[in-house]
């Protein structure tokens, strides 16, 4: 029997703080912006700009941004920044993109995972799993067809299939105004290991999503053999809203994107390639999607993208609205490791604030 997991906040309150938010994919932005203010926010994270060590800027939602054309040295130099030590004696869980097996950015490059764990090692991780549950094409053929479980041998990862959890394996989640008919179960290994790596890809998402990035990646965790969750999803008109709605279940430790390769249109197992040599980083789900929405508009996308501001997308906008991270471009701050990741990043910085 699955558990029963309440938020805080009551329907009421949430109603309450949410009126006048209009549905629909095209929320307006200032509207959103005055409505997420009602919310206090505590989001951690310091500046790395010498001096500008404010109260201010240590209260933005850092995102790394690293120029590379390397798998291994886009995720040690993601690390190394974020100076994030939350690993050392504890089980740590990533969680990837592994919807189906195609080729990155349609799932997770293998050479991303597995630096993944071998950082995880070093900074102390007492055991690792590997967690997820795939859609339409099988999990465990996903995880076979990628070669998972001999990558995940040397480190003796754990693999753990969503779908196959059994029934004690899940827990309800029923967050206040949720568009969910009924809530939604998500796998317990999710919310109950000590830390969770999600790491993501770059691309847009042709079938309600817009974009699929870090909020899009919370989806797998929610099963889908037995259940009906999938259709209810994907037949709702407040899909996006829905997919913000998931990542209430947990917060990761870390955010890895993996966009060295990026689909600008179609997805998210096919579509037009564009090489945009980036890793983001950081650990507020809400700014590392609005700085990667950035970049696809940087790359050149569909309409979807290229016509709709950035807190103005469903999945952002009602994500902040719900406290997931930055209610708006001025909460985040993007930092990078050398000269060429610092010029990419002005142009992405203009990007965003521009929406």
């Amino acid at each position: 029997m699955s558990h029963e997991r309440k938020e805080r906040m009551t329907r009421r309150e949430f109603f309450a703080a949410g009126a006048g938010i209009a549905g629909g994919a095209a929320i307006a932005a200032g509207a959103l912006t005055g409505a997420a203010r009602a919310f206090p926010r505590t989001q951690a994270g310091t500046s790395s700009r010498g001096s500008v060590q404010t109260a201010v800027a240590a209260a933005k939602s850092r995102v790394v941004l690293v120029k590379t054309d390397s798998r291994a040295d886009g995720v040690k130099k993601c690390f190394d920044l974020l100076k994030l030590d939350p690993f050392d004696g504890k089980s740590v869980l990533v969680k990837p993109n592994f919807n189906t097996s195609d080729e990155t950015p349609g799932s997770t490059h293998n050479d991303t995972l597995k630096a993944i764990l071998e950082r995880a090692r070093e900074m102390g991780a007492k055991r690792l799993l590997i967690g997820d549950r795939s859609g339409p094409e099988p999990t465990a053929q996903v995880f076979e067809k990628k070669g998972i479980p001999a990558l995940a041998a040397p480190y003796e990862a754990k693999l753990l299939n969503f779908d196959e959890l059994g029934s004690s394996g899940y827990i309800k989640m029923n967050p206040p105004a949720s568009h969910w008919k009924e809530g939604f179960l998500v796998a317990a290994p999710i919310v109950e290991t000590d830390a969770v790596i999600s790491t993501c890809c770059l691309k847009t998402h042709q079938f309600g999503g817009v974009f699929t990035m870090s909020l899009k990646n919370s989806v797998g965790i929610v099963p889908r053999a037995g259940h009906n969750y999938m259709r209810q999803l994907h037949g709702s008109p407040d899909q996006r809203r829905m997919i913000a709605e998931i990542n209430t279940a947990y917060k990761p430790a870390a955010i890895i994107l993996d966009g060295l390769v990026a689909f600008v249109d179609k997805g998210p197992m096919t579509g037009p390639r564009k090489d945009a040599g980036v890793f983001l980083a950081g650990t507020d789900r809400v700014a590392v999607d609005a700085v990667g929405v950035a970049i696809l508009k940087q790359l050149g996308s569909n309409d979807d993208i290229m016509k709709t501001p950035i807190f103005a997308q469903e999945q952002i906008a009602w994500a902040a609205m719900i406290e997931l991270g930055a209610a708006s471009p001025a909460d985040i701050v993007i930092e990078t490791p050398d000269a060429a990741s610092e010029a990419y990043a002005e142009t992405i910085r203009k990007i965003l604030a521009a929406g």
